[in-house]
């Protein structure tokens, strides 16, 4: 998911600042590398400010996922997408809108959930779950135009609106870490593009359908042809 701002020290209470900040550090140098002291001085707070809200960096952890979910949900609840009266050209439009949102920086667009995951997923099972409640959260809010989708159009289906939901989301993912991998975002942009041609194939018409008396007729034949030539 994307950032919604860059923090604003001048702004808001100190647990505020201090979580607007853990947004934008930890996107920018991860979170083992992050340190009370620099979330303090970006936030403009002092330590003891930052142990009034907190109390320690774990939980911090923690209280950023949930602020991180809180801030992209309102982000997300007013995109255009949902102005499309098909529920696959706004499942269609968030795929878009994904895309659109990768853009300056790679602090800028990468997901504080999905960096912190990659990082602290053996080693701190809260902020993993509350990661994973953040990731997951989201996902779910693309199962109803899913489900939508697959009825408007008559989709017999061996997966799920859960399923499909999910993919799109580690499909975002893998885009990030290919993005920080080689420096360029165009990477993301690619595979973000894939994702759309990936559902545009799911919800095409259905594929494989019993083949027309003419191409039966001409199988039959060739069949024959081919056993009279054994």
């Amino acid at each position: 998911m994307p950032r919604p701002t860059k923090y604003h020290p001048e702004r808001g209470d100190a647990r505020t600042r201090l979580l607007e900040a853990a947004r934008d550090v930890i996107r920018a140098q991860g979170f083992a590398a992050t340190t009370v002291d620099q979330l303090c001085k970006a936030a403009g707070v002092t330590k003891g400010a930052f142990f009034h809200h907190f109390d320690n960096k774990e939980a911090l952890g923690i209280a950023a996922a949930g602020y991180w979910a809180e801030t992209t949900s309102a982000l997300f609840a007013g995109a255009p997408y949902h102005h499309h009266a098909d529920p696959l050209e706004r499942l269609i439009g968030y795929v878009e809108f994904r895309k659109d949102i990768i853009d300056g920086d790679l602090a800028d667009f990468t997901c504080l959930v999905g960096t912190m995951t990659q990082e602290v997923y053996g080693s701190s099972p809260a902020i993993r779950d509350a990661c994973a409640a953040s990731i997951f959260g989201h996902a779910a809010t693309l199962e109803p135009d899913i489900a939508a989708a697959i009825e408007a159009r008559g989709i017999t289906a061996d997966w799920t609106p859960a399923s499909l939901a999910a993919h799109s989301q580690a499909v975002l993912q893998g885009a990030f870490i290919l993005a920080k991998a080689t420096g360029d975002r165009a990477i993301a942009r690619d595979s973000v593009d894939h994702l759309r041609r990936y559902i545009e194939l799911l919800f095409a018409a259905p594929c494989g359908p019993d083949p027309s008396p003419t191409h039966a007729n001409a199988a039959q034949s060739h069949k024959k042809a081919q056993g009279e030539r054994i």
